[in-house]
């Protein structure tokens, strides 16, 4: 799906600093400092236009929520919804989520949840795909040795590919659904991306895994 260029999402990222942290690989290590509070850190990866992190960070007001995603003209939408919501648990990085290690420092993030990622299908693209090992040592040096990932597609294939890379990984696959929506969903918030696929009759796949450490 082609983005609608917004060519003033730049500068109204970088007039809203205290949502949009600059320069967050100075905060590595010191993200209790940033939001003033020791709660636990949940993290989501390729956070688009902000619905599930600026609803789970309403709806969990004691853990602090940071939304990343690297496309400025999605991240002024959740940029958006944090100004109007006035979340004081919620931060956003406009950043490339895969490079984690570059602005989380070990062990300091209790959860990560990783979203209707780009399934890159072909298979000379699996590197990029957010669940290739290469992306989950970054996490399993970020994540607590007790943390969880939490992982959502409606892409069959990806979802496959994952489980198969999570047991590969030597991961414990916990809560594995392979239809969210035809279960008891009542804790589950749902994206943009989630609704749009759902609609559409698309079952909802969803893992939660963690390290074996």
């Amino acid at each position: 799906m082609r983005l609608r260029n917004k060519p003033w999402a730049l500068d109204k990222i970088a007039e809203n600093p205290h949502l949009v942290v600059n320069n967050p690989s100075d905060w590595k290590g010191k993200w209790h400092q940033r939001f003033g509070n020791n709660n636990p850190i949940h993290i989501e990866i390729g956070s688009g236009k902000g619905r599930f992190v600026s609803e789970m960070a309403k709806k969990h007001p004691d853990i602090n929520y940071i939304g990343i995603e690297l496309q400025a003209s999605v991240i002024v939408v959740a940029l958006d919804k944090a100004i109007e919501a006035n979340i004081p648990n919620l931060q956003l990085l406009h950043i490339n989520g895969g490079q984690v290690t570059d602005y989380f420092e070990e062990n300091e993030v209790d959860q990560i949840y990783l979203n209707f990622s780009d399934p890159w299908p072909k298979k000379k693209h699996a590197k990029r795909r957010l669940t290739h090992e290469e992306f989950l040592t970054a996490y399993q040096v970020v994540i607590k040795p007790k943390g969880s990932l939490c992982f959502k597609t409606d892409n069959r294939g990806l979802f496959e590919y994952s489980l198969v890379s999570f047991s590969q990984f030597g991961m414990i696959l916990q809560e594995v659904c392979l239809d969210l929506h035809a279960e008891d969903e009542s804790d589950n918030v749902r994206t943009e991306y989630e609704e749009k696929f759902s609609a559409k009759g698309h079952p909802i796949y969803r893992v939660e895994v963690k390290f074996a450490n």
